[in-house]
């Protein structure tokens, strides 16, 4: 997905040749989430708003509040506002895995050894998916098996996520003046 140049989003200088925004989609992550915000504010609903203790050993009503909080709107909003952000342009990679990241973390050409696309499984290479650490190396994904693998100059490896890696590694080429996979 390519953006204008010159978008004046703060995430770097120069044109921005490539630009992808990603967010959790699995179904299976959506069900999941809604079954404990569902149970969370029914939880919510019964005991605070209807005063009948939920379950057989009840907490507090403030447990119940913060729980309903926490987990009836909080994991929700979390998921529904996390995504990952990438951007090549001339003078590096940027990304930003919001909301860890504030703003955007820069990959300088110089510090590239190497990048290429890659398929990979998140589970087992990874043990899922967001901010992964692995023998491997370090992950960045949300969604799919596919990425851009990143080698540091000083030998570490990092995978960006894309649903697109090999129309990212095209960017890359072009911004920093050499091939994929060297």
């Amino acid at each position: 997905m390519t953006a204008p140049p010159g978008r004046g989003d703060g995430a770097g200088s120069g044109p921005c040749l490539y630009r992808e925004v990603q967010h959790f989609r699995q179904w299976w992550l959506w069900v999941l989430i809604a079954g404990i915000a569902g149970v969370s504010v029914w939880s919510f609903v019964q005991q605070v708003v209807m005063d009948r203790p939920f379950g057989q050993n009840p907490g507090p009503d403030w447990v119940v509040i913060v729980t309903g909080a926490v987990f009836g709107l909080g994991l929700p909003a979390l998921f529904c506002a996390a995504n990952l952000t990438t951007e090549v342009r001339p003078d590096g990679l940027y990304y930003r895995f919001f909301p860890f990241h504030w703003s955007f973390q820069r990959i300088p050409p110089e510090r590239l050894a190497g990048f290429a696309p890659h398929g990979y499984s998140p589970l087992r290479d990874y043990g899922g998916w967001g901010i992964r650490y692995a023998s491997g190396g370090k992950a960045y994904n949300v969604s799919g098996n596919r990425g851009v693998m990143l080698e540091l100059s000083d030998g570490r490896k990092l995978l960006i996520g894309s649903q697109k890696p090999e129309e990212m590694a095209e960017a890359m080429a072009l911004a920093f003046g050499r091939k994929a996979g060297g």
